[in-house]
């Protein structure tokens, strides 16, 4: 089966590209607006960007009215958020912050998690996230007009913690430990603990005669 996304509505489009674009980190954005309300949503249009500079990337979708998510209107009046990821273990309260909460409701209040001050940035991180991103505003590159049009945030990365329950001997992040989940379609989610390897990849050179 073929489709062409221009004879689709965006939303056919949208249910379309979360279901084959899978799985998909998720980034847990947190902001704090101008009048100092901490602002906390998921998204898992999401990927780091480079490491000169530290960079990373994701997309907001605007909701359904056209309108900017809370989580653009803030990053574009402060310059500045926090990317935490997302362990099993907060898997639900995250899940709980993607409702469509009023401006003036803390997420944090609403599901119970600690805002830990940041070092660098104004908005809190996530106490309970394993690993904090602390970002400042590079560009927004706006994508298509109106409802399910997107705001492309690209932040450089200022700051990066990690928890030290996450790391082997090595002080590297053990994959087993951070336990995260990626999005799949609809409301459904996988963990990250099902893995393989793979040599390094290397150019076939001919056998000579």
């Amino acid at each position: 089966m073929e489709f062409d996304p221009s004879a689709l509505a965006p939303g056919e489009v949208y249910s379309l590209l979360i279901r084959a674009i899978v799985p998909r980190p998720i980034a847990w954005i947190s902001t704090t607006s101008s009048a100092g309300v901490h602002n906390l949503a998921p998204f898992s249009y999401f990927s780091g960007v480079c490491s000169a500079p530290a960079a990373l990337a994701f997309s907001a979708v605007n909701r359904p009215d056209g309108s900017k998510k809370d989580t653009v209107n803030n990053i574009e009046a402060t310059r500045q958020f926090v990317v935490n990821l997302v362990p099993h273990e907060l898997v639900e309260p995250m899940h709980q912050t993607s409702a469509d909460y009023a401006e003036e409701i803390s997420e944090f209040e609403q599901v119970g998690l600690t805002p830990q001050q940041s070092q660098v940035v104004k908005p809190p991180r996530v106490a309970e996230s394993p690993v904090n991103f602390e970002c400042e505003l590079m560009q927004v590159h706006l994508v298509g007009e109106g409802p399910l049009a997107a705001n492309l945030i690209i932040g450089k990365i200022l700051k990066i913690h990690v928890a030290d329950r996450v790391l082997n001997d090595q002080h590297k992040i053990d994959p087993d430990q951070l336990d995260l989940v990626g999005r799949m379609g609809g409301s459904e989610y996988v963990r990250t603990l099902e893995r393989f390897g793979i040599p390094p990849a290397k150019v076939n050179k001919p056998v000579d005669d």
